[in-house]
C-alpha cells in the first residue's frame, strides 16, 4: 500500500472537511499531554472556524497525509513597533501522535515561515512549553531560539477561565 506524501495547505473555509479537520485537530491538541484545557463543544468548534475565517491576520494550515488530516498550525500576523513591520506569532502547532516523527511539524512550520516572508514580516515568534523538548528541538533545528534576554509568557484570564 502506497501512502501519499504529506501536503500542507491553507484552510479553505468553504470546504466542510477542512472546517471539521481544524476543530478535530484542535480538540486533539487540547487532549494531548502537551495541550490541556477543556475540549471544545460542537458550538465552540463552529464558532472557532467562523471566527478564524473572519480574521484576515490569521494563518491556518492543515497537513494531510494518506487521506488523513494529521497536522494543524494556527498563527496570527501582528505588528512590531520595534521593527515597524508586521510579525507572525505561531499560536498552535499539532500533529497527530500516529503521524509524528515524519517531518509533518517541520513542513507546517516551514509553510508558516514562508507565509511570514510573503507578508514581509520581520520575525516569527512562538511560545513553547518548558517540558516540550521534542518541539524545542524541532524549532531550534529550523532556526528558532530563545529570546535574549529570556522572556516570560504571562496571561490574565477574562471571562470563562480555561485551565491550561
Amino acid at each position: 500500500m502506497t501512502i501519499r506524501a504529506t501536503a500542507v495547505m491553507a484552510c479553505d473555509y468553504d470546504n466542510p472537511a477542512h472546517l471539521q479537520a481544524v476543530a478535530s485537530l484542535l480538540n486533539g491538541y487540547i487532549e494531548d499531554e502537551m495541550g490541556g484545557g477543556t475540549l471544545l463543544s460542537a458550538e465552540e468548534q463552529t464558532r472557532l472556524t467562523g471566527e478564524l475565517c473572519c480574521r484576515p491576520a490569521s494563518v491556518v494550515l492543515l497537513a494531510e497525509s494518506g487521506g488523513v488530516y494529521c497536522g494543524l498550525l494556527v498563527a496570527f500576523e501582528n505588528y512590531s513597533t520595534f521593527t515597524v513591520r508586521p510579525m507572525m506569532n505561531i499560536h498552535d502547532v499539532f500533529v497527530l501522535k500516529t503521524h509524528r516523527g515524519k517531518g509533518i511539524g517541520r513542513r507546517l512550520m516551514q509553510a508558516a515561515v514562508d507565509e511570514a516572508e510573503k507578508r514581509s514580516c520581520s520575525r516569527v515568534t512562538l511560545e513553547v512549553r518548558q517540558d516540550n523538548v521534542v518541539a524545542q528541538n524541532l524549532y531550534r533545528s529550523i532556526g528558532f531560539d530563545e529570546t535574549d534576554p529570556p522572556m516570560y509568557y504571562w496571561r490574565k484570564y477574562l471571562g470563562r477561565k480555561i485551565k491550561i
